[in-house]
């Protein structure tokens, strides 16, 4: 079983590999995250055709699966769980979708856009039923059910009823304005959808426990409701009469109806006569209502089903399982599968009581009418077949509950028998016995001598086939030596190994009914045609057409040519698949002689081109190809020659009527020449044997040749392998010469360089030594030259250095000299600038006492108050005076212990300790500095500062203390001139000294 996993893909095929024909379950589709997780499909649904279906998962993402075509394709992505699917009738691209927020949406699948948006529920939508004409849908909840105008997407009518009681379905009868509605009390009402006027109500059984109703069902022709609930009964009314005309009870496993669905059929005109159940153990069990047989099931309690989609052709059946997956049944194989009809596992029972299981049921045409109630308890009535059938009926009776009578009415009517019942039909018609043991003991024997090399004279593509048809070939020949020797019965054979290609042991006994009923008198005349049976074929001919058969007989055209070909391979030449099934469908159903009219009326009825022939190659040609033939008509011409033919020449006084095969044993079959068929047999044996020893001397002169050959080769390789080796052997002695005389070559070259070498190894080092000596004596002389100039250097070094001395003292002194000048000059003009400021304060002073002098005139009172102030700030200006003249002191102390220290600095001798002279190379020029002078020029300062009068204001003391900073700022200033200008004396000293060595140098380079 193929699983195709679509996880998030939007598109692609639905499966990978083409399914393999008789298998049920197509293919299984699941939907898995990234993280590994499942996705639960919910809901599906079919189209009108039936060729594609919705299917709607969890996460609101809705699919169209196009069984037809191989595709799947995401249509849409709600965000959200659907509840209920439903395609538009009028506009097949349109779906609807019910939402689990209470809404229903209409997309369109090829664009994907949102159509419209209809709201109006207060609970979830369970169902969406569309009117056959599509305009009108019906979306049902629990509490209401509400009718819209699909065209307008606008809501026309709503249903109300009470809170005691819900809604179970609300849905459109097929081809008609009806709506049927069931509510939780089980009453079933009819409405008109035009007026919504009440039509009618279905009666319910009255006795018994309530069913509940929960699944609804109705035929195609919308002349049949079933409906099932909590119970195990199932309730069919015909809507005609409505009435309920049967109760039909399923086995004891069901407990709950989940779903009913019918299963519709191309040749049943809408009268559906299959109802899928679907139970709560998950397993849907499809039953026959007018037989009550159980005809085949879907799912199992491992594989359980949630919800069922049938398609309307009755084609498929796409399953919701329990995992979540969608399982997507093939109908036809589900119906194949059977080998035998299972035992009735459902009864009937009109309305009552008591239950009883039926055997087999026919039931009859005729309407069971419903049973009159009584008032005390009800009575049961079994429907059962006739006690005593007539011999009629017993001729037409067939396994498995068929009637042949029928079955050849439902033949002429239609024209062939459903496709899917047909191989059913078929075992019916030939009554199979099925001997598996029997069957069992010839396929042991193993594969016939006369069929192991079958797939050289009819190659077969499939492989499958091939072994299928070997099996049952071989299965005939063990059963009878003759169909080890017909030629033409893979011809016969193969078209039902195709149809049976699952059930060999049934593909058998078809051929072996078919060869013993209708291939009779087949085998007299072998291994030539059947020339009796040929002859009826041109009598029925004859008869019916002289013409055809006198322009055949003038062309030279025999029965072998014209009527042979079509019988020896069951017209699977000539004819179709189709066309060859609905003939085969009639002629199983008819007596062996229609096989013979089959052949006679293809030649009627193409006497038009038989009668343009004349070539013999025409006709042959003719016969073993399809034709424009309409096959319909020729069944229908084979009927009128079988029912026409006069009995005189009626193969059916020569055939015998249709006998089955035996039970438990195959008859025995021996309506053939037999010392032919074991003189070709034994000639046969004769060959095959002087074959398989022919063969072995083939074999074995092979293996002789083979081994010659082989020898051959290892001789003709060895003697190559020896010359090639004495080549290789010269080459390598020549190429050992060519390199020893390389190498003495070599070696004499070395030999000479090496001489060489040494004798230039010698020269070098005679040289090197040469010239290492007379190095030494030059660096020795070298050395010695340079201690001379040393000498030299020194000396004149010494002696510029002491007159380089002399000179820079006396430049230096002189620089002192001229400083300490510009410093007494700068300091006389602060002592004047201080003497300026002085008498300025002076007069400060008077123009105060005058403006206070006055004040005082004109204010008496005010002076006395002002007099105590003015005495307060002349005493405080006496204290700032007392301090001046105390730091004045100090300074001058500080001046005089500073000028010892300073002039100490310097390279000087002083003289006395009242001033001091400063000789420069001794030309008598000196600087003489009186101290006592000095002092008592500061002195005198000092006394003119500090002589301040009485009426002096405290505006003077604060100009007094500003001349004081600026004396301070200045003396700094003064004491960083003397270090900047000591600083560069030394700097001269040393550039002195440099340039006296560089002096010395150069006179002594000079004097060398």
């Amino acid at each position: 079983m193929e699983v195709t996993d679509i996880g998030n893909k939007e598109e692609g095929n639905v499966w990978h590999r083409k399914p393999t024909a008789g298998k049920s379950v197509l293919v299984t589709v699941a939907r898995t995250t990234q993280r590994g997780k499942t996705v639960r499909f919910l809901h599906v649904t079919f189209d009108i055709k039936g060729d594609s279906f919705l299917a709607g998962d969890h996460h609101g993402n809705i699919y169209v699966f196009d069984i037809s075509r191989n595709r799947f394709r995401l249509v849409q992505k709600t965000g959200q769980a659907c509840t209920a699917l439903a395609f538009s009738l009028r506009r097949t691209t349109e779906l609807l979708v019910a939402l689990a927020d209470y809404t229903i949406k209409c997309f369109d699948k090829d664009t994907k856009q949102l159509v419209s948006w209809m709201r109006g529920h207060e609970g979830a939508v369970s169902s969406i039923s569309v009117h056959s004409s599509g305009r009108y849908a019906i979306t049902t909840s629990s509490d209401t059910a509400q009718l819209w105008d699909l065209d307008t997407f606008q809501r026309k009518r709503k249903l109300n009823i009470r809170q005691s009681f819900c809604i179970q379905k609300v849905f459109f009868l097929p081809d008609s304005n009806t709506i049927l509605s069931c509510f939780s009390d089980d009453s079933i009402f009819a409405w008109e959808s035009d007026t919504l006027l009440c039509k009618y109500q279905l009666p319910v059984p009255d006795c018994g426990p309530q069913i509940s109703y929960k699944a609804f069902a109705v035929t195609r022709d919308g002349k049949r409701l079933v409906a099932g609930g909590r119970s195990n009964l199932l309730h069919l009314w015909c809507l005609d009469s409505k009435q309920l005309v049967r109760v039909i009870q399923m086995p004891t496993q069901v407990r709950t109806v989940r779903q009913l669905e019918f299963l519709p059929d191309s040749f049943d005109r809408g009268a559906s006569q299959t109802i899928g159940v679907l139970s709560q153990d998950g397993v849907m069990r499809f039953i026959n209502i007018q037989t009550c047989k159980l005809l085949f099931h879907m799912g199992s309690h491992d594989n359980a089903i949630t919800t069922v989609a049938v398609s309307p052709n009755g084609r498929h059946v796409a399953a919701i399982m329990d995992n979540g997956s969608i399982n997507i049944y093939n109908v036809q194989s589900l119906t194949q599968e059977l080998n035998k009809p299972p035992p009735s596992r459902v009864a009937v029972v009109s309305d009552g009581d008591a239950h009883q299981e039926l055997s087999k049921v026919t039931v009859r045409s005729e309407v069971v009418q419903r049973p009159v109630m009584s008032s005390g308890r009800t009575r049961v009535k079994i429907l059962r077949p006739p006690a005593v059938p007539t011999t009629d009926d017993k001729e037409n009776e067939l396994p498995a509950g068929l009637n042949k009578r029928r079955l050849v009415a439902l033949l002429k009517a239609f024209g062939e028998y459903p496709a899917k019942y047909r191989m059913f039909v078929w075992r019916s018609l030939l009554c199979l016995p099925e001997n598996h043991a029997a069957y069992s003991s010839l396929t042991d024997k193993g594969l016939h001598s006369a069929y192991l090399t079958l797939h050289d004279k009819y190659p077969i593509k499939s492989h499958k086939l091939q072994r299928g048809l070997q099996r049952v070939l071989s299965a005939l020949a063990h059963w009878a030596a003759i169909f080890g020797e017909v030629e033409y019965l893979p011809l016969v054979a193969f078209p039902f190994v195709k149809l049976f290609q699952n059930n060999p042991m049934l593909c058998f006994e078809v051929v072996a009914t078919l060869i013993v009923n209708w291939c009779q008198h087949w085998f007299e005349y072998f291994p030539n045609p059947p020339l009796n049976i040929l002859n009826m074929a041109e009598n029925v001919l004859a008869h019916h057409d002289k013409e055809l058969l006198q322009h055949l007989v003038d062309c030279g055209i025999t029965s072998q040519l014209y009527v042979w070909p079509l019988m020896e391979t069951l017209f699977s030449e000539v004819l179709t698949r189709e066309e060859w099934l609905r003939l085969f469908d009639n002629v199983f159903s008819n007596h062996p002689s229609f096989l013979i009219m089959a052949c006679v009326a293809y030649i009627t009825c193409c006497r038009e081109p038989l009668l343009l022939c004349s070539q013999k190659q025409d006709f042959s040609y003719f016969f073993h190809h399809r034709n424009n033939l309409d096959v319909g008509a020729m069944i229908r011409e084979a009927y009128r020659l079988l029912s026409s033919t006069p009995a005189d020449i009626h193969p059916r006084t020569l055939l015998s009527d249709f006998a089955p095969l035996t039970k438990g044993q195959y008859p025995v079959f021996n309506h053939y020449p037999e010392f032919i068929v074991e003189y070709q047999s034994q000639e046969r044996e004769k060959i095959r044997l002087q074959e398989m020893e022919y063969l072995g001397e083939r074999q074995e002169v092979s293996a002789l040749r083979a081994d010659f050959v082989r020898r051959q080769a290892e001789e003709e390789a060895y003697y190559t392998q020896q010359e090639l080796l004495q080549k290789a052997e010269e080459q390598r002695r020549n190429n050992l010469a060519q390199e020893e005389e390389k190498l003495t070559q070599q070696k004499a070259k070395l030999a000479a360089m090496k001489r060489e070498l040494k004798v230039k190894e010698l020269q070098l080092l005679d040289t090197s030594r040469r010239r290492f000596l007379k190095h030494q004596q030059d660096l020795r002389a070298s050395q010695i030259q340079r201690l001379d100039q040393e000498i030299r250097r020194k000396i004149l070094e010494e002696s510029l250095a002491e007159a380089c001395q002399l000179g820079l003292e006396s430049d230096w002194q002189r620089d002192i000299a001229d400083r300490l000048q510009q410093v007494n000059a700068e300091k006389e003009r602060k002592r004047e600038r201080l003497a300026e400021l002085h008498r300025q304060t002076l007069a400060e002073e008077e123009r105060l006492a005058d403006t206070m002098r006055d004040v005082a005139g004109r204010k008496t009172v005010f002076v006395l108050l002002q007099w105590d102030e003015v005495m307060s700030a002349r005493a405080q200006l006496q204290e700032q005076r007392q301090a001046w003249s105390s730091a004045d002191a100090d300074d001058q102390r500080h001046t005089r212990t500073r000028s010892p220290g300073f002039i100490r600095g310097l390279p000087l001798r002083p003289s006395t300790t009242a001033a001091f002279h400063i000789e420069i190379n001794g030309a008598g020029q000196a600087l003489k500095l009186n101290s006592a002078t000095t002092a008592r020029q500061a002195g005198t300062d000092m006394v003119c500062l500090n002589s301040n009068s009485p009426s002096e204001s405290t505006s003077t003391n604060f100009s007094l203390d500003r001349g004081r900073a600026q004396l301070d700022s200045s003396e700094r200033e003064l004491l960083k001139e003397i270090r900047d200008l000591r600083q560069k004396l030394a700097a001269r000293v040393r550039e002195g000294s440099s340039a006296a060595s560089q002096s010395v140098h150069t006179l002594s380079s000079v004097s060398q």
